[in-house]
């Protein structure tokens, strides 16, 4: 939970009276530094309370409504032919038969319009019918989590658009006017220079624009570690400062000095730099990044410029206390620490030194600094660190720096002066970028090397790394870059024995929330089972990707022994190449086996299997293998599993989405089992995610579960789990969760029994506290 801001306030007052009060050296600063920390904390923490205070009502949930307002934001094409966009929202057209009642209601609402083609926006204020719902995503110990991206970016509610019109009654103000400015400057270079092949390269570094970026270009970037140089950062703020003081510099040397003191020069070249760093900010869309490093770039500036005899650290300090101050939230990106990490590294690198050093010998320090001090960052936040960054951010910082920003910004400032020029100029602008874009790709398809380390070998590698820029000795800095060389060469090569899995002394079944699907986890000592793999959507989304690698990574899952595919249905065999691709598998178990089959990269490197009747152990887990002899339909040929721990005698069912038909079949197997004694406690996935195909009632009256999941979407189409089948559960007195309210489950043994584990329980306050939308989540 958010604790209230009046805590924070009693703590500051507090700190600050025990600062003022008591003269001693050590507890002084101490005190000050604690009143600091308070106020910061208690000023976080208000601009939370407003954020959360903004609720879209159940009762509007999956119900057409109207709004009104202006975009504010750049509209994208996104998937399936739609048109996606930020709405600020200026009035709630209330229902005569749904008031709105006394709740404050989002502002601000990101929406996607769905259409034959991808649709028009008819104006810049507009009136929506919208259908919406509250702020959703899956939820697990690691990977993306969307519902943190919407609460960062203030979006309170999510929806589809149905209808849209002008609305000439929509007020215009000051940020208004802005987003419909900068929402032309883009439409402007975007028809100026459209014959440009590079357009969507153009459009990211003028005017910060991303949308015309393809996957294509996403997967070069992100495999040459230079996704930075497309989002207007410090870089190309700093460039522009660079520029707009030289030339400033120049007409200020033309005055006599008789008119301007040394005093006034330096206050009109600050003045002239914050001016072109604003203007290019705000021309760029003065995103969150933006805002950061105009920040960064001004402090930074003020600090160089009026010749300030201080601490590099206090111009860093003063800038991202600037940061929290405009923006509490900015720590959620991660972003925020990538940013201030590399000026700190920068900072390590080149301060205190008494020598200036070559161009040459800085370029090197500075990546070689950055690559080595940003990865454990990088590691923390789930992302690698490619090997074939250090080299592309070698040769293309240089070239974005001196080449591609000046061309492209004086070439926009010579197209608005002189219109004609624009088709010389757009291929000017190709060759430039293109050169950028051949050098890019070329290492993104080259046979680079990877590089795997271990988080401890990571933080060594960086502290070793920052020693060595720093120790003044040439001879210690040379055996410093052997060890440094030593260790990459060690460590390059992706095609490694996979690693043991991490030991656990009980039992373990984790039901990921992959929304629409299905995947879970089950383990025992260092063996390892996976059912099911989530759905995937080429080139969209990818369960696998998203959650499944990022949690096999936090839980010591280096190797899959037995890989169960239940059957060949996108939303449970998701993204299957890019699993093995990897982590280790041993074997591949399917009900659906031809259909999986044709998923692998050929050869698969591992035995295929159809699921058969058998029985196999998992530590002291004993694995029972079943499936229909007669399927008619996919779902039908499903894999079932049943999973025993007799110590305990609890028992898990996970019937993939066997029809009604199938689950007679199922239970006349269960009728001739051998076994003596019956379950003390059984836990049963829902069939099908709780379709009324499935969960029959003769299915949950012989089965009577302790505990049954519904792995489904929230709010999702087909409208699992359906209340039919609900009802026939909750008759059976089963106790009932749902990874669309839960989260992600996760189910133990311990000597008291099964504990289920919900991870909306340990969630972030905008996600799981009082009031948000997975509390009020309710199984109907």
């Amino acid at each position: 939970m958010l604790p209230p801001p009046e805590w924070f306030l009693a703590g500051f007052i507090t700190a600050f009276c025990i600062a003022v009060a008591v003269g001693r050296a050590f507890v002084r600063p101490v005190a000050g530094v604690l009143a600091a920390l308070m106020l910061g904390l208690g000023w976080s923490a208000w601009q939370a309370e407003g954020r959360l205070a903004e609720v879209l009502p159940g009762h509007l949930e999956g119900h057409k409504v109207a709004v009104s307002g202006y975009v504010c934001d750049i509209p994208s094409a996104g998937h399936f032919r739609s048109l996606r966009f930020s709405l600020c929202v200026t009035r709630w057209h209330p229902l005569a038969d749904e008031p709105f009642g006394a709740v404050q209601l989002p502002g601000k609402l990101r929406l996607a319009w769905y259409g034959k083609q991808p649709p028009v926006l008819p104006a810049h204020r507009l009136r929506l019918e919208v259908v919406l719902k509250r702020p959703h995503g899956t939820l697990n110990d690691a990977g993306f989590r969307y519902e943190d991206s919407l609460f960062r970016n203030g979006f309170r509610a999510t929806g589809t658009v149905r209808s849209a019109g002008f609305d000439p009654d929509v007020e215009c103000g000051l940020h208004c006017q802005y987003r419909r400015s900068h929402l032309a400057v883009t439409r402007w270079v975007t028809t100026t220079f459209t014959e440009a092949r590079q357009l969507p390269l153009v459009n990211s570094l003028l005017v910060g624009d991303r949308g015309l970026l393809t996957d294509s270009h996403w997967q070069v970037l992100k495999a040459t570690g230079t996704v930075h140089l497309v989002a207007i950062s410090g870089l190309h703020l700093s460039l522009v400062a660079l520029a707009a003081g030289l030339i400033a510099r120049r007409l200020l040397a033309l005055a006599p000095v008789s008119w301007l003191g040394e005093r006034r020069q330096r206050q009109l070249l600050f003045v002239a730099v914050a001016v072109a760093c604003l203007v290019y900010a705000l021309m760029a869309g003065f995103t969150v990044p933006t805002r950061r490093a105009l920040l960064m770039v001004l402090v930074g500036g003020w600090a160089l410029l009026m010749a300030r005899q201080s601490s590099p650290w206090h111009a860093i300090a003063v800038a991202m206390a600037g940061v929290l101050m405009l923006d509490p939230f900015a720590p959620l990106d991660p972003g925020f620490w990538l940013s201030f990490g590399a000026v700190a590294v920068l900072i390590l690198a080149f301060s205190g030194q008494l020598e200036r050093p070559g161009w040459l010998r800085s370029l090197l320090v500075a990546q070689l600094a950055i690559f080595a001090g940003l990865w454990p960052v990088l590691q923390w936040f789930g992302q690698g660190q490619p090997l074939a960054g250090m080299v592309a951010n070698l040769l293309a910082i240089p070239w974005v720096s001196l080449v591609v920003m000046p061309v492209l910004i004086a070439g926009a400032l010579v197209t608005m002066l002189v219109p004609a020029l624009s088709g010389p100029i757009a291929t000017l602008f190709d060759w430039v970028l293109g050169a950028l874009w051949q050098l890019l790709s070329g290492l993104a398809q080259g046979s680079m090397p990877s590089l795997a380390a271990t988080p401890a070998e990571v933080a060594l590698l960086a502290v070793l790394v920052l020693i060595l820029v720093r120790v003044p000795a040439p001879g210690a800095r040379v055996l410093g870059a052997l060890a440094v060389v030593a260790w990459l060469v060690s460590h390059l090569g992706a095609a490694k024995p996979a690693r043991a899995n991490a030991f656990i002394e009980q039992p373990e079944i984790r039901i990921f929330d992959v929304g629409q699907g299905l995947s879970l986890l089950v383990r025992h000592h260092d063996q390892v089972l996976v059912y099911d793999l989530g759905p995937a959507v080429p080139g969209v989304f990818s369960a696998v990707e998203s959650t499944l690698l990022p949690n096999f990574q936090a839980l010591g899952v280096n190797r899959i022994q037995t890989l169960v595919i239940s059957h060949g249905d996108s939303d449970h065999a998701g993204d299957l190449a890019a699993l093995v691709r990897s982590v280790a598998v041993d074997r591949l178990v399917s009900g659906e086996l031809p259909e999986v089959r044709s998923q692998l990269p050929e050869p698969a490197g591992f035995p295929l299997q159809a699921c058969r009747e058998s029985v196999e152990p998992l530590g002291e887990l004993r694995i029972s293998y079943w499936r229909s002899d007669r399927p008619e339909t996919a779902n039908d040929a499903s894999c079932v599993l049943r999973i025993e721990h007799p110590p305990t005698r609890t028992e898990w069912i996970l019937p993939g989405d066997i029809t009604a038909r199938v689950e007679a079949e199922y239970l006349a197997f269960l009728a001739e089992d051998p076994l003596p004694e019956a379950p003390q406690t059984r836990v049963l996935l829902a069939p099908h995610h709780g379709s009324r195909t499935s969960s029959s009632a003769r299915w949950v009256a012989a089965l009577k579960p302790d505990v049954v999941v519904y792995s489904a979407g929230y709010r999702h189409r087909f409208g699992h789990p359906h209340p039919l089948v609900t009802a026939r559960y909750r008759a059976a007195k089963a106790r009932a969760f749902s990874t669309a309210c839960s989260g992600m489950l996760t189910l133990t043994v311990a000597d008291e029994g099964l504990v289920v584990a919900e991870q909306r329980t340990g969630s972030p306050f905008w996600i799981g506290s009082p009031g948000q939308g997975r509390e009020r989540c309710r199984i109907p």
